[in-house]
């Protein structure tokens, strides 16, 4: 497995050995010690597998006390995260790359980060290991468009198809994120 430090504290890329021939391929998706060995510690409690269609955006989200491992299982996406941890030396500061499933790429997003991505292809299969169990308490949104945050998505804000609660979500000051 491939490691590669991101510009965001915490934050890991991670390419896993795929083993492929004209069948197609065969990589193992997660084993906790080799994850412990790359730096990534956390007991990741809870999956989640979002199918989305081409210009879907989901977030930018955030929860309490989670961090993230994400990772496309079929199609292209783009993956956002953003730093809003008070005192962090990255803080405002965001990352984004393209996922593809044949690409065997995996993101870290540490706790405190916002995620969010954007479905490139016709059909999206995103998975999300999670630290902690879902709980709407925790949870919060910030607008994906936030022009303090200055994410550059490969999409006109126009363009995005966004849920109602994606929608409505404020902005990063008025959360205090900024």
């Amino acid at each position: 497995m491939h490691v590669e430090r991101l510009p965001l504290v915490g934050a890991v890329a991670l390419t896993l050995p795929a083993f492929g021939d004209d069948r197609g391929f065969f990589k193992e998706t997660y084993s906790s010690g080799r994850y412990r060995e790359a730096g990534i510690a956390d007991e990741f409690v809870q999956d989640n597998v979002s199918f989305s269609r081409r210009n879907v955006l989901r977030g930018l989200h955030g929860a309490r006390g989670m961090s993230k491992l994400v990772c496309v299982l079929a199609g292209e996406a783009y993956d956002v995260m953003v730093d809003v941890r008070p005192g962090s030396v990255t803080q405002g500061r965001w990352y984004g790359e393209t996922l593809r499933c044949g690409d065997h790429r995996q993101l870290y997003v540490p706790e405190g980060c916002l995620h969010g991505f954007l479905a490139l292809s016709d059909d999206v299969l995103f998975l999300y290991k999670q630290s902690a169990l879902y709980d709407p308490r925790a949870e919060f949104g910030v607008r994906f468009d936030d022009p303090d945050l200055g994410v550059e998505w490969p999409i006109a804000a126009t363009g995005a198809i966004l849920s109602p609660k994606d929608a409505a979500n404020p902005s990063a000051r008025s959360l205090g994120l900024c």
